[in-house]
């Protein structure tokens, strides 16, 4: 069993107990072969693990096509659901095995595989993780496939090029960030033994947490408005600063404009308010709950929570940053025609 894999299948109650837990007798069962195939699919980074299979580039356009453009646009710079997956490296990153562009501030994005060390890393996440709406939906071939088109639109490999089980490894040596990575630093060893002296607290516990670590004044905007460089679509929001030397801005008040309070919180990235984005626009959402008795509380559900196949394939992720008040706002504009 991998390293993985055990305490998975513990945390899912399906390893035998020795002893009963809290004094609750034959808790779980031994794991059948299937479940443990089934939870032992990581690949490390030696590729240990890695399937047999090959994909050509050629092949990983046309699967991109048909389940990666929406979110991620068609050669991975999109930047409107997700953060850009290429650009940023140069053929000298790829023999240096450094990205010169993560030292400076040219380019604010750093796209994915300006950070990449590790190929494996990249295969594991396609193959147990996308399409975001149906993870573990493709084929290994196809997650060659889908792998090779991503190297070649960083240029690292040819438009001709198959990437397989044994060529991955050299692929590996022409990634322009996969000396990137150091294990010098007390995080990565702890020598055998647990990184932390703390213990539990069972009585006696605190009943307030007091805030020790704060952006000092003088460093505030020094590399500046954090607010600024995050994307508005999802639950992250950055700090609102103000220039180094001075205090933190105070935050912005909301919006009376309901068209406002969806440009602040990211809903306009994927709905327009008549056309089709990614989601679909604002009033034809309005006309589809037309005249539904439980339209108000069922679109507030859905801000809020987020879901999926209403609308075709592209989920919508919960908003957890919006509340109550909020939805219910934002729910009421949307159907009186986002007027």
């Amino acid at each position: 069993m991998s390293r993985l894999a055990k305490p998975a299948l513990i945390a899912l109650g399906v390893v035998a107990m020795a002893a009963p837990v809290f004094g609750v007798p034959n808790v779980g069962r031994p794991a059948t072969p299937a479940e443990i195939q089934a939870w032992d699919i990581d690949i490390r980074p030696d590729f240990q693990g890695l399937p047999r299979g090959s994909g050509s580039v050629r092949q990983g356009e046309k699967i991109w096509d048909q389940k990666c453009t929406s979110c991620h646009g068609t050669f991975g710079e999109s930047n409107e659901v997700f953060a850009p997956l290429t650009g940023g490296t140069t053929k000298a990153d790829q023999q240096s095995g450094h990205v010169k562009a993560l030292a400076g501030p040219n380019i604010p994005p750093r796209t994915t595989f300006m950070k990449l060390s590790s190929l494996s890393t990249l295969f594991d996440y396609i193959r147990r993780a996308m399409p975001w709406n149906a993870p573990k939906s493709l084929s290994n071939d196809d997650v060659y496939a889908v792998t090779a088109y991503m190297l070649s639109l960083n240029d690292i490999v040819a438009e001709d090029f198959v990437l397989d089980q044994d060529n991955i490894k050299l692929i590996q040596q022409r990634l322009p960030n996969r000396n990137g990575m150091t294990r010098d630093h007390g995080l990565w060893s702890v020598k055998g033994k647990p990184d932390t002296a703390n213990k539990a607290c069972m009585r006696d516990c605190e009943k307030s947490v007091t805030i020790t670590s704060t952006l000092p004044v003088h460093a505030a905007g020094t590399h500046g408005n954090l607010a600024d460089q995050n994307r508005t679509f999802g639950p992250v929001r950055g700090v609102t600063l103000a220039i180094a030397g001075t205090s933190p801005a105070p935050a912005k008040s909301p919006s009376p404009s309901r068209l406002s309070l969806a440009e602040d919180n990211g809903c306009t990235g994927c709905h327009g308010v008549s056309d089709k984005i990614v989601g679909p626009a604002f009033r034809d959402i309005a006309r589809r709950y037309a005249n539904q008795s439980d339209a108000m509380q069922r679109l507030k559900s859905k801000i809020r929570l987020g879901g999926a196949g209403a609308w075709g394939d592209i989920p919508m992720p919960p908003q957890d940053q919006i509340d109550d008040t909020k939805a219910n706002e934002l729910a009421e504009w949307i159907l009186n025609g986002a007027q």
